[in-house]
């Protein structure tokens, strides 16, 4: 985006790409600031997805990767890990890839923040039915 854009057409880029990556988990975040913090769910929009995640530099999983190994580095993130396990779902990760990443953050991060970050992965894998991992059919790579 340029620097001559209104703030209002930030907010609507950022409202696109947040959609194409977080889905309705992202705009329930949103939505959640409506009546305590507008201003910081219009920045976590605008600035968030419209700049951060807009740009071009890295494809949309490998942006959920780093924030998956981000926010289990952090602890105590499980809420927007629950987010960005659906984002990464979103843009193309297999549960087992998500769940690999999380077993290599264990040697970064140690074993109590990437079982915290696994129970939440497990979560969003439950709410999506796609447990047991790595029991699920394989993506058609025909079909991609």
């Amino acid at each position: 985006m340029s620097e001559s854009t209104t703030r209002q057409e930030r907010f609507a880029h950022g409202l696109e790409v947040l959609r194409k990556v977080d889905g309705e988990a992202g705009q329930r975040v949103i939505d959640s600031l409506t009546d305590v913090s507008p201003e910081l769910g219009h920045q976590i929009v605008a600035w968030g997805f419209g700049e951060i995640y807009a740009r071009p530099e890295l494809a949309p999983r490998d942006r959920q990767l780093v924030t998956l190994g981000m926010l289990t580095a952090l602890g105590g993130c499980e809420p927007q890990l629950e987010v960005h396990v659906n984002a990464a779902l979103n843009v193309g990760l297999t549960p087992e890839q998500i769940v690999e990443a999380l077993l290599h953050s264990a040697g970064y991060c140690g074993f109590p923040k990437a079982l915290n970050a696994t129970f939440a992965a497990k979560k969003v894998f439950a709410e999506r039915g796609l447990l047991p991992v790595g029991q699920q059919p394989a993506p058609d790579a025909t079909s991609a």
